[in-house]
């Protein structure tokens, strides 16, 4: 179901630079003050190909100067065509939360566009058309696809791993390290054994992990394409995807917590009032630097089970659970209706409007309620990947931020020029 096919990548030349040097975050986690360092670090930074120097100038451009600098840099050798196609094996070896080492492998290919409907590439979150109009001027002036999207597949098996570990250790192509100490390994796999995996995807629907902005305005411009005359096969078509088992060990999915910015923080005989039928126990704690072992030692032994955490500030934490099965219900969305909506009084619209921040590290919720910031910080189990699998294929999406992928995919290893598309 899935249409993945080997490509002919554009990458840097390693000996004109250090990859380390110019691989970037995606551009929807780059953060305004950190843009300055990513260009000041290399001049030839991807950030050139994503973001603007300065937020301020970022709905102005056309970005005509990333198709400038794509010129530039194939005309100089910086940036070389490969030869032949390949699917582009990458190994993020990387360290978890908890401090474990884990590894994910997963691979770079080619994608065949299809429309959400065709049941083929399937969405798990909404998406807003501001951030999908800025990518689609950018990809207009670039014709190339310079991020790539990040699709889950499922492979309980392990039946592809055995491959993309060969391709690793047989045909190395780079190595990198981020800033966050993520390591990269990058590896080519060609012939028969990446045509073993694209028969293997395709008997399989993708879900989109990150990227539904990205594979979204794709698709707008591919039936731009073919409304000014492309054909079928135009290279409009397909665009740069990452992806990767979503049960391998090194799969993380993180929880997304949330803080409670303006509504006073309930007292014990309020909570009790609003959320009848909820156990609730008490566990000492500090100043919160803490946070994610007493996640770990009495909220995770709950998966399964409508239960998360609640933190005042005041030195408790507060565990709510019940007894019976989550079964096909989201905990993201019992926790929206049952305690944003019914404890606190905020909607869908008050959400939207700010009354509630998204953290990624619980630490950093923690923080956001003892510097002032938050009356309430709201911690979760992340969700499983047979939900974001289940949700999808009925249909559904998940309410906003329920999902966390870890460690992102950076731009920079891989780009995919649709002049060169050919195979």
């Amino acid at each position: 179901m899935t249409d993945v096919r080997a490509f002919r990548a554009l990458r840097y030349d390693l000996d004109r630079v250090e990859l380390s040097n110019v691989i970037v975050p995606p551009y929807d986690v780059v953060q305004p003050d950190e843009r300055a360092g990513f260009y000041d670090r290399d001049p030839h930074n991807a950030i050139r190909f994503e973001l603007e120097r300065d937020v301020a100038d970022d709905a102005s451009t056309d970005y005509a100067q990333v198709a400038q600098a794509l010129a530039q840099w194939r005309d100089s050798g910086v940036l070389v065509c490969d030869d032949a196609p390949a699917l582009y094996v990458m190994s993020q070896r990387f360290q978890a939360p908890s401090g474990a080492w884990l590894e994910r492998t997963g691979f770079f290919s080619e994608l065949g566009l299809a429309a959400y409907s065709e049941g083929k590439v399937l969405p798990h979150e909404r998406t807003l058309a501001g951030p999908k109009a800025d990518r689609l001027r950018l990809l207009s002036a670039a014709r190339a696809n310079l991020s790539s999207v990040f699709l889950l597949y499922e492979d309980r098996s392990q039946e592809l791993e055995p491959l993309l570990e060969a391709a690793i250790r047989n045909h190395p192509l780079a190595t990198a390290r981020d800033d966050a100490g993520v390591e990269y390994q990058l590896a080519a796999l060609r012939g028969e054994q990446a045509e073993r995996v694209s028969r293997f995807l395709a008997g399989r629907p993708t879900v989109i992990a990150d990227g539904h902005h990205r594979y979204e305005t794709a698709l707008a411009y591919r039936d731009g394409q073919r409304a000014a005359g492309r054909g079928l096969d135009d290279p409009s078509a397909s665009t740069l995807a990452f992806l990767a088992n979503a049960y391998a060990e090194g799969s993380l999915l993180l929880a997304i917590h949330r803080v409670i910015r303006k509504v006073p923080a309930p007292t014990d005989a309020l909570w009790d009032e609003r959320l009848p039928g909820w156990d609730r126990t008490r566990v000492e704690m500090g100043d919160g630097s803490d946070i994610a072992a007493l996640i770990d030692e009495h909220l995770a032994p709950l998966r399964g089970r409508p239960c998360f955490a609640a933190d005042d500030g005041s030195g408790a934490l507060r565990i709510f659970s019940r007894s019976e099965s989550l079964g096909d219900r989201l905990m993201v969305s019992i926790l929206e209706e049952e305690v944003i909506g019914s404890v606190f009084g905020l909607d869908a619209e008050a959400i939207a409007d700010g009354a509630v921040t998204f953290k990624k590290r619980p630490e950093h919720a923690a923080r956001e309620v003892r510097t002032g910031d938050g009356t309430v910080a709201l911690y979760l189990n992340p969700v499983e990947p047979d939900d974001v699998f289940r949700v999808s294929a009925q249909g559904e999406v998940m309410p906003q931020k329920s999902t966390f992928f870890y460690p992102k995919v950076p731009t920079g290893l891989v780009f995919r020029l649709h002049e060169d598309a050919g195979r």
